[in-house]
């Protein structure tokens, strides 16, 4: 009898706290995450799963509950895709620092090529706090290869609001490397991401075959269905598979996701390394920002390989919004320009 009443007093309480009115961060050790809601609705959960290599918000949802991001690898969705089970929700890695990859490691490697991929690994949530219209998650990892050597340290803050029934996720993070400099390659696969669900693919014909830096190949058949919908703008008018290596401040994904128009938008900042950002933009789902890779996507013409000396430090913010409505390059340019302001 104690042990039903203490159940129900439980439940009770997590029924108050998604109940209350403005943003709530509800912290979940057991689990490995942190959900934030907004006026009861999980608007996404700060995630550090051992099965995944690095922290991750997933899944991300829209004020009125459509989630944009794939259900693979944690809860796949009948007649979605199953290539790249790295791509996990919204995310923050790179494919070559100091020679070891971050980006492409999953359970998939296979154990004789382990020691050629990277891993994140969560350290502490250092702080929460909320209000009505505000929410903000502050977290710590390490960057480290597989045989344990620590490299790189990270300090990441996540603001969260909600304006004109937009949810806006700015990610503010810090990297600073430890006893020994760190080299950023120019290489294709990076920097700041979300991978997003089947509906808002961009229809295709083509299959495509995708390679990360150590030969691994990724089949990813067409897209087509009345339910594929999506499409890429850039600020700079690109529309389509041209965003694909275009360089702007930032780009958006249209689409339609049950029967409700949906638009994604990914800001880059003025204050960050390779401002305006190229656009690593596919139409089977992977919608990333990379300041980094410029040999690759300008053919050639430019070179970055950024470094960090020992102790140094390199801040990156990123700006997200997601909207279940259909926004105009005006409504999103004045979102732009909000966040250049921070």
């Amino acid at each position: 009898m104690k042990h039903t009443i203490t159940a129900i007093y439980l439940m009770l309480c997590t029924t108050l706290l998604y109940a209350q009115s403005g943003f709530n961060i509800v912290s979940r050790p057991g689990d490995k995450r942190a959900d934030i809601t907004y006026n009861g609705q999980l608007i996404t959960s700060y995630c550090y799963y051992d099965s995944i290599a690095k922290p991750f918000l997933y899944p991300v949802n829209t004020i009125d509950g459509i989630t944009v991001t794939r259900g693979y690898p944690i809860a796949p969705r009948v007649g979605e895709r199953t290539d790249h089970p790295h791509h996990v929700g919204i995310w923050l890695n790179y494919e070559s620092v100091n020679g070891i990859d971050f980006w492409n490691n999953s359970t998939a490697i296979a154990a004789d090529k382990k020691h050629l991929y990277g891993t994140i690994r969560h350290e502490k949530i250092e702080r929460t706090s909320k209000s009505s219209n505000k929410a903000q998650l502050v977290a710590t990892a390490n960057w480290y290869n597989n045989q344990g050597a620590h490299f790189l340290k990270e300090r990441t803050i996540y603001d969260f609001k909600i304006q004109n029934d937009v949810v806006i996720i700015d990610r503010t993070t810090t990297l600073t490397a430890l006893k020994e400099p760190v080299v950023f390659k120019d290489v294709k696969d990076g920097f700041f991401a979300i991978r997003v669900a089947r509906e808002l693919e961009m229809p295709s014909k083509e299959p495509g075959v995708f390679v990360d830096a150590h030969g691994n190949k990724t089949k990813v058949d067409p897209s087509s269905g009345n339910n594929i919908s999506g499409m890429y703008y850039n600020s700079n008018g690109v529309k389509g598979d041209s965003v694909w290596s275009s360089k702007a401040p930032w780009a958006m994904l249209k689409g339609v996701k049950d029967n409700k128009d949906i638009t994604i938008a990914i800001f880059d900042h003025p204050g960050n390394t390779g401002y305006p950002t190229y656009w690593h933009a596919r139409g089977y789902g992977l919608f990333a920002a990379n300041p980094l890779g410029r040999k690759v996507f300008s053919n050639g013409k430019e070179t970055l390989n950024f470094s960090l000396k020992p102790g140094g430090a390199v801040t990156f913010k990123y700006r997200i919004s997601i909207a279940s409505k259909n926004m105009n390059p005006s409504e999103v340019e004045a979102l732009s320009k909000d966040f250049q302001k921070r």
